[in-house]
């Protein structure tokens, strides 16, 4: 027997036995949204909290610091660490041009070789599928050392002391980055796409730059940003290579401009030049090296952000 309600006008209509249910189903999938955007914009908050005491720090003076330690609310602030990074403007400039340079050509250059690599990776009619893909995974593993890798690029290459020293060494960053494009290709490309070109008179190299990389935008944004973010961090190739400081990256300047303090305020034997030292900001140094290191690199994010999520899916089980 249905249950009956009575309407307005006195006559009983069966009630509707779904509309509670969807009325529950509806409550309970906002109570499950709420909680998603809570737990979501909870876990940016913990994730910006150390940078924005990052900042408050690089503008508090060294001896509050000294005093109190890191506070979200220091006791006075001061710009004496910019003021000490930034003594040497020109110098800096310089090295930001050359970062940034080496950046971009690096990762235009890394991801095209790259590209060019695992594109016959992922063709199965490439006859030497096979043994090209067993060295790169070889590469992951393996390596020769520091010293024939100095060696090579030192004899072999002769880039030493060149702005190639910053470039070169990072091109091939990593072979796990190869075969995370040969999936890609291999699964979001079809294959009779690229038989359809060919049958249309297109070549290999029209169909890869004309058909596969504008359809492969999600993986290489993927591995441009964390080739980026290589290139940018990268202070150990000017330590090795370069030794005309014209030409060092703004990583490895700040490295030396931090050593350097460290240095001299644990060696020096004058009382009066280690009073001076030991005024010397140290920790806010340090925090306002990595404000200025990470500044650029921030504005990059917006650039690949569209792309990076269905990038990092890639080889992803689809339900």
């Amino acid at each position: 027997m249905k249950a009956k309600r009575h309407s307005p006008s006195g006559t009983t209509t069966p009630s509707d036995p779904t509309a509670g249910a969807q009325g529950k189903i509806h409550e309970h999938s906002m109570l499950a949204q709420i909680a998603i955007h809570f737990f979501f914009v909870a876990a940016c908050t913990v994730c910006l909290i150390p940078i924005v005491l990052v900042v408050i720090v690089s503008f508090t003076n060294e001896q509050a610091i000294m005093a109190n330690g890191y506070s979200f609310f220091p006791e006075s602030f001061s710009l004496d660490a910019y003021h000490y990074l930034l003594a040497d403007y020109d110098r800096l400039l310089r090295s930001y041009g050359i970062s940034v340079f080496v950046t971009v050509i690096g990762t235009t250059t890394s991801l095209l070789i790259s590209s060019l690599l695992a594109y016959p990776l992922s063709r199965r009619d490439f006859p030497q599928r096979n043994s090209l893909a067993f060295i790169v995974f070889f590469t992951i593993l393996f390596n020769g050392g520091l010293v024939p890798w100095y060696l090579v690029y030192t004899n072999l290459f002769h880039i030493k002391d060149t702005i190639l020293a910053l470039i070169v060494p990072n091109l091939l960053m990593n072979g796990f980055y190869i075969l995370i494009m040969r999936t890609f290709f291999s699964h979001s490309i079809p294959g009779s796409l690229i038989e359809s070109a060919q049958i249309d008179g297109s070549g290999e190299w029209r169909t890869f730059f004309r058909i596969v990389m504008p359809l492969s935008l999600p993986v290489l944004a993927t591995i441009g940003l964390f080739t980026t973010l290589g290139f940018w961090n990268d202070w150990f190739n000017s330590l090795v290579f370069i030794y005309d400081n014209e030409l060092v990256s703004v990583q490895y300047l700040m490295t030396k401009t931090l050593l350097s303090i460290q240095f001299l305020q644990s060696n020096t034997q004058n009382s009066n030049i280690g009073k001076l030292l030991s005024e010397m900001p140290t920790e806010t140094v340090r925090m306002a090296m990595a404000i200025i290191g990470i500044g650029p690199i921030v504005l990059a994010y917006p650039f690949f952000q569209k792309y990076l999520v269905k990038g990092l899916t890639v080889g992803a089980v689809k339900g």
